[in-house]
């Protein structure tokens, strides 16, 4: 089940199932007034049932989509990929062990990525940094975590990342991963009684500029390193989340050094069973 967070023609903000091409609203109740509610439910899947109305709009290029997020935060992993250790190792000769030892090692690479007003949803922009001048999207399977650190469903994540900056120096990296408009989710949220197999959940990244494409590359959550019950089970250790949370489990996919973000392009994020993020991107004065 697809459950997204929209804008009505009334500008009201709503919540409702993707079917097809149809958006289902919700009606909203004291116990499930927003999206986490419903996330936070002992069975999400059926609280969401439980609040459809017999009302259908067309989910088409009218629809003002939000991120799937409310007060929930947003943390990401690092160097899960056997591809993402290689590429952190190029940015820096200095921190070349530090980002080996950490795909090798026990504890993953764990960081806070953004507040909620730092996230943009489906059709909205991203941003690169104007001090920064090698920017990159990094396209990422997201779990979608209840209070309890459960996983109740996926949702397209993309973890911009200012390259050069990290790699100057590593301490620099919340500068390189957090500032407006520096992560991507949507366009909603796909929940699970079961995850499908890491298999089976490919990962497509497409940038468009000007018309053209310009970058094409595809992995599949089963060239992880990692587990997604080990990730979140760090992440959880003396940690809590009363609204619960978003965690991006890393990529295997990264433009090579000569490549750079430009104002203007078009990413497109695919996750198989989930859905497509698509974001412009913007670049400040």
């Amino acid at each position: 089940m697809k459950i997204a967070k929209f804008i009505d023609a009334a500008g009201s903000v709503r919540i409702g199932k993707v079917e097809a091409e149809k958006l289902v609203p919700f009606r909203t109740t004291a116990q499930c007034e927003n999206l986490s509610d419903v996330l936070a439910a002992d069975d999400p899947i059926a609280t969401a049932q439980s609040l459809e109305t017999d009302d259908a709009i067309l989910a088409d290029e009218h629809v003002h989509w939000l991120p799937p997020i409310d007060q929930q935060e947003v943390w990401a992993a690092g160097v899960t990929y056997e591809r993402s250790q290689t590429a952190r190792m190029e940015e820096s000769e200095a921190a070349a062990s530090c980002y080996d030892r950490v795909y090798q090692a026990d504890r993953p690479e764990l960081f806070f990525k953004a507040t909620p007003h730092r996230v943009s949803g489906h059709m909205q922009p991203l941003r690169i940094r104007r001090d920064a001048s090698w920017n990159v999207p990094e396209p990422e399977v997201t779990l979608v975590l209840s209070p309890d650190m459960k996983i109740v469903g996926l949702t397209v994540g993309n973890d911009m990342s200012s390259r050069d900056i990290e790699g100057d120096n590593p301490l620099y990296l919340p500068q390189a991963k957090c500032y407006n408009q520096c992560a991507g989710l949507g366009p909603w949220v796909t929940l699970f009684d079961a995850l499908p197999a890491p298999s089976e959940i490919g990962i497509d990244l497409k940038i468009v500029r000007a018309g053209d494409t310009v970058f094409d590359q595809h992995t599949s959550a089963d060239q992880m390193a990692r587990g997604f019950e080990d990730l979140v089970g760090w992440l959880a250790r003396d940690n809590s989340f009363p609204a619960g949370a978003f965690l991006m489990t890393g990529t295997g996919i990264v433009p090579t050094s000569d490549f750079t973000l430009r104002a203007d392009d078009i990413v497109c994020i695919t996750i198989d069973g989930v859905g497509t993020l698509v974001n412009p991107i913007v670049q400040g004065d």
